[in-house]
């Protein structure tokens, strides 16, 4: 990694710790608890592995929720959502490998392609992960959670694959720079 890859990074991974524990809102679900957070934080990270990889994504989803716990916790920590933001920026970098075949940046970093990343990442990561740390942490039914939490990926995975694509659009030079 050089040093232009890790200022790049860095920059990602202020802007998720800003978006993640500055710029969110919870909806209660159950009983009051906040089981459905909506936040823009995952992004950053996402981009981090679009743009650099998996390794640099892991990187800046590690690095986003530590430096943000210790900015601004929101509760006691809980590694297993630091291992859900490591994956929030290895699935896309894995997932770039998979795109690499088609050689244009256009067509790597298509509506369809970042559709089906952030689909998977929402499946895998906020539906199961995160839903099962939050099942641990409150002691709520795992079944219990879920329904509310899907409604909110129902939401969140159309926002986030648009402000993802118009972003990745823009960020060509970005990446070169």
């Amino acid at each position: 990694m050089d040093t232009k890859t890790m200022v790049k990074a860095g920059f990602l991974t202020a802007i998720s710790i800003v978006l993640t524990r500055f710029a969110y809102f919870y909806v209660p679900l159950v009983g009051g608890i906040p089981a459905l957070r909506i936040s823009f934080g995952e992004a950053p990270i996402m981009m981090s592995g679009f743009l650099f990889g998996p390794v640099v994504g892991g990187i800046t989803g590690v690095a986003a929720d530590i430096i943000g716990v210790l900015i601004n916790s929101q509760g006691a920590f809980h590694p297993g959502f630091t291992l859900s933001s490591m994956l929030w920026g290895m699935i896309p970098g894995i997932f770039l490998y998979l795109f690499k075949n088609k050689k244009a940046y256009e067509k790597i970093y298509s509506f369809k392609n970042v559709l089906a990343v952030v689909f998977t990442c929402y499946i895998i990561i906020s539906l199961g992960l995160n839903t099962l740390w939050l099942s641990t942490m409150y002691g709520k039914g795992f079944f219990i959670l879920l329904p509310g939490r899907i409604i909110g990926a129902v939401f969140n995975i159309p926002v986030q694959t648009i402000v993802i694509t118009t972003l990745l659009k823009y960020l060509k030079g970005f990446v070169r720079a």
